[in-house]
């Protein structure tokens, strides 16, 4: 019979002390944050659950490759290291290296977008958004009909509704779809995953009318455990062999090498078209650097490198849904309402339903994101009203769901730090009713959430 305890597959040779700090002082630390989690400084938090990007630890390989990292402007043995890795991967012959995902996003949605254009995704994240409607396009999304409910199993709610993606490109015409987008695992869709099935149905569909499909894949190792865990036929295939058949699908990928690469920083545009990528190309050299390093260190190349090696190796990717998967039970059994099931790289917090009484435009996640911070010092981020919500002339419009992710970095916590969290909800779930909502008092125009602030009701 298995072992039931979670044994993290990698022992601690280099630690980072973490400062534990009062209920008292979290109150005023996150008063000058202006009850934005964003602005609080990292010595403030003790466990930071905001995001898996960038925070994941590296490895002994890793850093020994660092050390290798040729640092030549041009052509240097690290950028072809990295190449042949993600070529090998991917299977696509044109690789830019860019210094994040959302660089990747910006060279190559502001070369397709544009005003008239729309882009069509089982849901767009929030940067890859900004960057589409930054440029006067329409990001539309199209979401599988179980992501509506967050308590009901469905393997994959992370898929795209093929249907209502067809409808949109009929409504808009497919001259004027930039891209059909799917983001694998599905980050905004409570970071659920999507089948093969589906990937193979948005292909047909993108085939039938002319329409690039472009992958966000910066956890498709994640998405690919799910598959071979989910799908029958891919019972017997290994987790690279799964994501190299979803690559073998699509017209090329963004990814932000700092999830599912795990490494600080980094990312990539890969595609299979020849003048596509030259026209990329010229904004890369324009705002990134040179097409051998675009922006990036040798160093930090390497360390790519050597990561899409090791994230799809078995015993990493099912300890990391695992222990993922363990945070959600554990806050599910105490009647916290969860998106079911637990996703790959974090667990979403359906805010709407724990705090039933705050209504949409006082903005319950960022109620409950504040609670989590002031009780136990653990920062996590909304994804909802604050996020995606938007105001106009018609009034508010909430987004879909309220929720908080609480985003797992790779390889840096322990079970201890995990039971630890599961006993602050404790006390959040005995104060629940007292909670209040909050306003915005200052915002910017794009991505408001990184910088916007607030005051309590």
């Amino acid at each position: 019979m298995p072992a039931k305890t979670i044994i993290e597959p990698f022992r601690i040779k280099m630690v980072e002390p973490i400062h534990a700090t009062t209920e008292v002082e979290r109150k005023e630390y996150i008063r000058k944050a202006h009850y934005n989690l964003f602005l609080l400084n990292s010595d403030e938090v003790l466990i930071d659950f905001l995001t898996d990007s960038g925070t994941s630890a590296m490895s002994a390989e890793q850093w020994a490759g660092m050390m290798r990292g040729d640092e030549s402007y041009a052509g240097a043995r690290s950028w072809h290291r990295m190449r042949e890795e993600i070529h090998d991967l991917t299977g696509y012959p044109h690789i830019l290296p860019t210094h994040q995902g959302r660089a990747a996003e910006r060279i190559l949605y502001g070369y397709l977008g544009g005003s008239g254009k729309v882009f069509i995704s089982n849901t767009h994240f929030d940067t890859t958004r900004a960057n589409i409607e930054f440029t006067g396009a329409t990001a539309i999304d199209c979401p599988h009909p179980s992501n509506a409910d967050s308590a009901k199993y469905y393997p994959f709610k992370g898929d795209l509704d093929i249907e209502a993606a067809e409808k949109v490109i009929r409504e808009y015409g497919s001259e004027n779809v930039g891209a059909l987008i799917l983001t694998v695992t599905n980050n905004s869709g409570g970071g659920q995953p999507v089948s093969m099935h589906n990937a193979r149905a948005v292909r047909d569909l993108c085939k039938k009318y002319g329409i690039r499909f472009i992958l966000d894949a910066c956890r498709i190792a994640e998405n690919a455990y799910f598959i071979h865990e989910r799908e029958e036929e891919f019972a017997e295939h290994d987790f690279r062999e799964i994501a190299m058949e979803m690559f073998r699908l699509a017209d090329g990928c963004i990814m932000s090498a700092k999830k599912d690469a795990l490494v600080n920083i980094g990312g990539f545009l890969a595609l299979k078209d020849k003048t596509l990528a030259e026209a990329c190309q010229n904004l890369l050299i324009i705002t990134e650097g040179f097409t051998t390093y675009g922006g990036l260190s040798g160093r930090d190349m390497e360390a790519i490198a050597q990561g899409l090696k090791e994230v799809f190796r078995a015993d990493y990717l099912k300890y990391r849904i695992r222990s993922t998967t363990y945070l959600g039970e554990k806050l599910k059994d105490k009647g916290v309402p969860v998106i079911w099931p637990i996703g790959g790289h974090a667990v979403y917090l359906d805010a709407g339903k724990f705090y039933s009484h705050i209504p949409p435009e006082q903005f319950p996640g960022q109620a409950l994101a504040v609670e989590l911070y002031i009780k136990g010092g653990i920062r996590g981020v909304e994804i909802g009203s604050v996020m995606f919500g938007k105001t106009d002339e018609q009034g508010f419009h909430p987004a879909p769901k309220e929720l908080v992710r609480l985003a797992i970095p790779r390889r840096v916590y322990t079970q201890s730090h995990i039971d630890y969290v599961i006993e602050i909800m404790d006390d959040i779930i005995a104060e629940k009713e007292k909670a209040r909502g909050y306003r915005i008092v200052k915002e910017p125009p794009f991505l408001r959430h990184f910088s916007a602030h607030f005051e309590p009701l």
